[in-house]
């Protein structure tokens, strides 16, 4: 039997990976109430399914401000 340990990001970390300001990151985890999987220490940490949606939900915010997301 094989499990799989989930890989957990921080906000930096995440951050990073999409090349975004943490503030926007941080700003879209509120907003959304995306809750973290859990605590490294006093990090919060967070699965590639949050990032996934986060790259989603960032890729809108500027949609929308680009006026791409009203018709």
């Amino acid at each position: 039997m094989t499990s799989q340990i989930p890989i957990l990001l921080t906000i930096g970390e995440i951050s990073r990976r999409l090349d975004q300001p943490i503030h926007r990151v941080e700003y879209v985890l509120r907003s959304r109430n995306v809750a973290p999987a859990g605590w490294a220490g006093n990090a919060r940490v967070y699965v590639e399914a949050d990032v996934t949606f986060l790259t989603a939900e960032l890729r809108r915010i500027d949609d929308e401000r680009l006026g791409e997301g009203t018709r």
